[in-house]
């Protein structure tokens, strides 16, 4: 088979980015010779490729520097509203490739770098991941990033900067292995340290309660140090900021307690404080009550409060006063998004500096507080919610308790108010819920302290409604919105699928990379024998590219004709990893009984990281290695199946992976996956979903028409009715011969000869207690699956398909996103002003 193109050969073939002048290729070489000899050490006459990566990020950087001072000097002059984004999380990935794409330099840095005798892929391939997130929500934080410098909204990201992010996984043994990720080991070229803006911030200590209002006394300080983060907008020269805080010990930290003379101790003791942002929490949908955890939390609420604050006062506004001291205004100047609970302590914090501090009357700061704040949920499985237990916040917050009581309180007054005798219904909205351990409901914090609360998907937000929060919605429904997840097309087309991204620019021009809804041109284009030509050649390159990856890394040797099946995310139960592996093992019998039946080989690929002490997950990735040990080694399957864990999955390998990929799967139980948006990435990327009515796949079959995905088993409101009879999972395993020979196979040790007992605990849970219903939508799983061959056997048809995705996924745009989050939330206008570069004299 023909060898793939390499990107970088793509590139030069592709016309999407404009040729790149001759100026600009001998400015970046020039520049780049200037950070190589600069950056290498003096007594070293060999670069090594790291030298070679970083004297590029530096030269690509230079171009940033320009018109990140320029655009926050324009906003220093406009004083426009600003939006500040929460989160404990921002999953950014590699940042190199992004700003050359958002910054139309990528052909000169290619040519550039081509004509040093350089490969820019490789150097590319240096950069480490940012992993300061989980999966979902911390790469929409990301993708919300991008958007709103490309919609030019004068937005900041506030976060912490997690010496150590998500975990690297080592799969030893069919077992995850975690390792630390040091990502910062070589420096991070991106980065610019802030200590003239460094904050204190108080834990601990003691309230007093003076005639010249409340005190906070005694508590132990830890400063927060920024780092920031330039985030470009694409070709539109705006560079808005991430701020990301690090925890320090102050100098005098702990010493004064130690007049007893042990010094060393003392100093040791600085990493107390520092631990603040030493690694991430690597739970995703799960709520881990520890204090540090909740530390953390506070930490980046009260070092972004104080800068929120310092720059509304001294912004330049129409009035000579150059510090503002009302904060009538500050609704106006002042949006904050709680991206999930996890900066819920913005809302009492906010109270705290208004009430405290400012000295503005208590009714005053919660109606500035309530405009200010708005709040997105990310889930409805009840594991994932915050409930911090008020001793810890005795001890921790004791001022913030106060405040949260009192704002509890009010809220119970009002209820009380407007249903009289109610009694159930004040537990059930309280804020401290009571109990063995009484506990702060931060989800509930956050829906009383905000104008705005939304889900992620459309159906999403309709259970948000109808069961989370349904006391809430009925006592005030307006507060109540939508806002259906998106991605941004510049990573997740342009930078990871060049070759794609070119077919389509070459029918209907480049302005689809900034309104997605455009790709709907394409749709006159789907039975167009050239362009269904163009499309499959495009997934085939891409499918050989990944073929050699996976040779390369994997060392294993996979048939890139065969359909490469798609499974990844973390894993989790209601993901439904195991119901995919009961696929593959009835499909691996279906060979095994008839071997000379004509069968649609398949690659089926499962990825994904499972929280350090999720015994289940992790025992699921167990069983996929173990399936795919005895599938991939026996010679009557060949390469009719292949199985395949993907180890260490994380934001550049889903660059790789998702433009390779036919089908992707998104089979969660019906009303558990918020939204998802991996699901987006494939639809775009021009692979075909096999998923349940879950989260935005409702909406993805809306947009492409359902009969264009595989669409099947049990919806909402027959998940909810089987609850009410009681699942049964026996029934099915007693009804359904095939899924009996797969659970008995993996039960009697089949594919764990050497630890027959080694899957009982899986069976043991789909037998007895499975909350998410896996065998319940077997049977249908295993047809729509029958049907998704059946269509692989006609090429054309299929590629039919996927040019309809592709042409109807202009809606899983970020963009739209946040243009509605924009409009309907915060109150500001998007705006598609250029600003001038740097070297054009400003007016």
């Amino acid at each position: 088979m023909a060898k793939p193109l390499t990107d970088s050969e793509k590139r030069k073939q592709i016309s999407v980015r404009g040729l790149a002048g001759l100026g600009d290729v001998a400015e970046v070489r020039k520049s780049f010779n200037r950070h190589l000899h600069f950056t290498l050490v003096k007594d070293r006459n060999v670069a090594t490729t790291r030298d070679y990566y970083f004297a590029l990020a530096h030269t690509v950087r230079d171009h940033l520097v320009g018109r990140w001072i320029r655009t926050q000097q324009h906003y220093y002059e406009r004083d426009p509203k600003r939006i500040y984004y929460l989160s404990l999380e921002f999953y950014m990935g590699r940042t190199l490739q992004n700003t050359m794409v958002n910054l139309g330099l990528q052909n000169a840095c290619d040519e550039a770098i081509y004509q040093l005798g350089l490969d820019l892929e490789e150097l590319e391939e240096i950069e480490e991941d940012a992993g300061l997130g989980n999966g979902g929500l911390g790469r929409l934080a990301a993708c919300f990033l991008d958007s709103m410098a490309t919609l030019g909204l004068a937005a900041y990201g506030y976060g912490i900067r997690y010496e150590f992010g998500i975990f690297n996984q080592k799969i030893v043994n069919g077992w995850q292995v975690e390792e630390a990720d040091d990502w910062l080991r070589y420096g991070n070229p991106w980065e610019k340290a802030r200590p003239e803006y460094m904050l204190p911030v108080h834990f601990y200590g003691r309230v007093e309660h003076t005639p010249d209002g409340v005190k906070w006394l005694d508590t132990q300080v830890v400063l927060a140090m920024p780092y920031d983060t330039p985030v470009p907008g694409y070709k539109n020269n705006t560079v808005n900021t991430m701020r990301l805080w690090s925890a320090k010990a102050p100098n005098d930290f702990k010493l004064q307690d130690f007049n007893v003379g042990d010094y060393i101790e003392a100093v040791l003791d600085r990493n107390l404080a520092e631990n603040i942002s030493r690694v991430l929490y690597p739970n995703d949908n799960f709520f881990e009550g520890k204090e540090l955890r909740l530390k953390q939390e506070y930490f980046v609420v009260a070092a972004t409060l104080q800068d929120i604050i310092r720059r509304f006062k001294s912004s330049k506004f129409g009035c000579r006063d150059p510090v503002r001291t009302c904060f009538e205004t500050f609704p106006d100047k002042v949006a904050i998004q709680l991206n999930d609970t996890h900066p819920a302590l913005s809302i009492p914090e906010l109270m705290r500096i208004l009430v405290d501090v400012e000295k503005v009357d208590w009714d005053k700061a919660w109606e500035i507080t309530k405009k200010t704040c708005a709040y997105t949920n990310h889930t409805v499985l009840p594991e994932a919610l915050e409930r911090w237990p008020v001793s810890m916040f005795e001890k921790l917050l004791p001022r913030h308790l106060e405040i949260i009581y009192a704002i509890n309180q009010r809220h119970l007054d009002h209820v009380a108010a407007l249903f009289p005798g109610d009694v159930d219904r004040l537990r059930r909205m309280s804020v401290i819920e009571e109990g063995d351990c009484k506990r702060i409901n931060m989800a509930h914090l956050c829906v009383i302290g905000s104008h705005a609360v939304n889900g992620v998907a459309r159906i999403h937000s309709e259970i948000v409604k109808q069961s989370v929060f349904k006391d809430f919605y009925e006592l005030e429904p307006e507060k109540f919105q939508n806002k259906t997840n998106g991605i941004t097309p510049r990573r997740w087309l342009l930078l990871c699928n060049p070759g794609l991204a070119d077919t389509i620019v070459e029918k209907i021009g480049e302005e689809f990379l900034t309104d997605l809804s455009q790709l709907k041109k394409l749709l006159p284009l789907v039975s167009d024998e050239v362009f269904i030509r163009d499309v499959a050649k495009v997934k085939q390159e891409n499918k050989l590219k990944f073929s050699a990856f996976l040779e390369k890394e994997y060392k294993v040797k996979i048939n890139p004709s065969s359909m490469f099946d798609v499974h990844v995310k973390r894993i989790h139960e209601y993901k439904r990893q195991l119901l995919n592996c009961l696929h593959v093992v009835t499909l691996y019998n279906r060979i095994k009984r008839d071997p000379a039946k004509a069968f649609v080989p398949r690659t089926v690929m499962i990825g994904g990281k499972a929280a350090p002490g999720y015994h289940m997950a992790k025992l699921i990735i167990k069983l996929v290695t173990s399936i795919g040990d005895v599938v991939n080694h026996d010679p009557v399957v060949g390469d009719r199946l292949k199985v395949i864990f993907l180890e260490n999955y994380r934001v550049s390998l889903a660059e790789k992976v998702i433009p390779a990929a036919d089908l992707s799967q998104q089979i969660s139980t019906a009303g558990t996956e918020a939204s998802g948006t991996g699901n987006m990435k494939f639809m775009l990327n021009g692979a075909l979903t096999i998923g349940t009515m879950d989260g935005a796949n409702v909406e993805m079959a809306e947009e492409a028409g359902a009969e264009n995905l595989f669409i099947f088993g049990l919806r909402v409101e027959d998940v909810e009715a089987l609850d009410r009879k009681g699942y049964n999972a026996r029934e099915y395993y007693d009804h359904l011969p095939e899924l009996k020979q797969a659970v008995d196979q993996i039960s009697s040790g089949f594919f764990s000869p050497k630890e027959p007992d080694c899957f009982k605990d899986i069976v043991n849970m789909l037998m007895h207690h499975d909350r998410f219903k896996v065998f319940a939508d077997y049977e249908a799983y295993m047809q729509c699956q029958a049907q998704v061959d059946q269509l692989y056997r006609n090429p054309k048809e299929w590629t039919k398909k996927v040019i309809r995705n592709i042409a109807c996924s202009g809606k899983f745009s970020s963009d739209r996103t946040i243009t509605e989050y924009a409009r309907e939330i915060w109150g500001v206008e998007p705006s598609d002003l250029q600003i001038p570069p740097p070297n054009i004299p400003r007016d």
